[in-house]
């Protein structure tokens, strides 16, 4: 007798019953991934009314993709994490440190107006805090730790990402960003979907329907970033077409980036001693960057500076999904190999 949880989904395939879990959805989730960007491209590409009309709904969406992440983010185990602590040192050593410094390095080598610097920053100096998680464990890494680890690199990017815009761009981001949009997107889109997530996390503790409800939204980042994918590429894809040459120019920061993060991430990880499967969970988390968080700032730009900023964020969410794919299979096999297994 087969048993098949409730937060199952069961297909019918050839007359015989099929399960499809929640873990065998999240490995195929770059499929799924792929294939809701080629419809989204497809969709806004046909005709830019399908763009308008799907434009509004990519800030909700994204809304409540971001209270399914964090529901899955244990925020009241913020003492598991600070419990490893060489692993956190590295951790934030490599996100804040040393990942600032590659990209302070890149975009002098590869200059760029002030719309496509803020977007670049935007995305490349946020760690990634959801699907990290999943590519960790494909990669042979410590993806609990990982998991563990997601509170204190949310708090710590909140915090420090103003700075950065400040340290990097200066006074134009401060020209350019404007304050009340910005703080206006990250209150309703960021703050309030991420106590929603808490308000849940909390009852889970204490009641059935809680624990039933958490059940539930492990089951949405996947579908939920597919549809966002859809919606951004959908209502995007006719302006990044336009500004390909914006797009074109900063493709080799991309490529760079995740060619050296992740070898200057083994080396840290060595430094610090962290044994292989702690140590490619550190390198997943230098080449995984948070842009479906940082998209709707971005959106609070003025003008075609938003268009421009949301294109670059979007081109680095593709490459990144490629790189992933790399990653997956030189991550455990050749960067960061296990001697004693071998």
């Amino acid at each position: 007798m087969i048993t098949i949880k409730c937060c199952d989904i069961i297909r019918i395939k050839r007359g015989d019953w099929v399960v499809l879990t929640r873990e065998s959805l999240e490995k195929n989730q770059i499929g799924v991934y792929a294939a809701a960007l080629i419809a989204g491209g497809i969709a806004g590409w046909a005709s830019p009314r399908i763009g308008a009309f799907l434009e509004p709904m990519v800030s909700f969406g994204i809304a409540v993709l971001l209270f399914s992440m964090f529901c899955q983010i244990p925020f009241l185990k913020l003492k598991e994490a600070l419990s490893h602590g060489r692993f956190m040192g590295a951790l934030l050593l490599v996100n804040f440190v040393f990942i600032p410094l590659l990209v302070y390095i890149l975009i002098q080598v590869f200059p760029q107006p002030s719309p496509v610097l803020i977007g670049v920053c935007l995305v490349l100096l946020t760690p990634c805090i959801d699907y990290v998680i999943v590519f960790t464990q494909l990669g042979k890494g410590n993806e609990k730790l990982m998991l563990a680890s997601t509170p204190v690199l949310f708090i710590v990017q909140m915090i420090m990402l103003p700075f950065y815009l400040w340290l990097f761009i200066g006074q134009e981001a401060a020209q350019i960003v404007r304050v009340a949009p910005f703080i206006e997107a990250f209150i309703y889109l960021i703050v309030v979907p991420f106590l929603f997530a808490l308000a849940v996390q909390l009852s889970a503790n204490k009641h059935s329907r809680g624990l039933k409800l958490l059940d539930f939204t492990a089951w949405l980042p996947v579908p939920l970033m597919a549809l966002v994918l859809f919606l951004v590429i959908g209502s995007q894809v006719d302006r990044i077409v336009k500004d390909f040459d914006v797009i074109i120019a900063v493709i080799p920061i991309y490529v760079l980036f995740h060619i050296v993060s992740p070898l200057a991430s083994r080396i840290i990880s060595s430094a610090f001693r962290i044994g292989p499967s702690d140590g490619r969970a550190l390198i997943f988390s230098a080449g995984t960057r948070n842009s479906l968080v940082v998209l709707p700032l971005a959106l609070t730009l003025p003008g075609g500076m938003a268009t421009i900023a949301a294109s670059v964020i979007v081109t680095q969410t593709v490459i990144e999904l490629i790189a992933e794919l790399v990653y997956i299979k030189i991550v455990p096999n050749l960067i960061y190999r296990d001697l004693k297994a071998a």
